[in-house]
């Protein structure tokens, strides 16, 4: 059944009741529960960096990788082990679950460079989508999906925030030692 996929060119994931996949989007992808933040990470590490469970706890430095699995089944991990999960996954969702769940905008530090035109491009093109999608909830009198608003909305706030600090590191430059 698989391999016939194959066969014919269309290569794609199915879903558990053997619907086509979509790639996610992980930038804009927010976890619901810390359950799916967990879970997200293992998956971005699978799909991103092609890192099986077994060798995300060898990089977390853990003797067991049975504890992981325990851990991201039931959504409980010591949260002293979140940063080295995080960072041997590739992407930070636990952090991002965290900060949505206390209404909060978690917004990547900048690097300390000057932007290109694609991150203009990319800022531009996320708020005519979060304007778009506003003007539409509102003319629809709340019938529109709120939660694609609401994604698209905080999407746009942590771009611009991102530049805003940008902006403030390079007028106030930190001293190098």
């Amino acid at each position: 059944h698989l391999q016939a996929q194959h066969l014919f060119g269309r290569r794609f994931c199915r879903a558990p009741r053997g619907l086509p996949m979509t790639r996610r989007n992980w930038k804009r992808w927010q976890p619901a529960t810390l359950r799916d933040a967990l879970k997200g990470c293992k998956d971005y590490a699978l799909e991103r960096h092609h890192l099986s469970v077994e060798r995300i706890a060898e990089r977390m430095g853990l003797e067991d990788h049975w504890a992981l699995y325990k851990w991201i089944a039931n959504g409980r991990m010591p949260l002293v082990l979140v940063p080295a999960y995080e960072h041997a996954c590739g992407i930070a969702l636990v952090a991002r679950w965290m900060a949505a769940t206390d209404d909060k905008l978690l917004v990547d530090m900048p690097k300390g460079r000057q932007a290109q035109p694609a991150d203009m491009v990319e800022l531009n093109t996320g708020f005519a989508q979060a304007l778009q999608l506003l003007t539409d909830f509102y003319q629809a009198d709340g019938k529109a999906d709120p939660v694609a608003t609401l994604d698209a909305l905080r999407s746009h706030l942590e771009q611009v925030a991102y530049h805003h600090h940008n902006v403030a590191t390079y007028a106030t430059p930190e001293l190098e030692f």
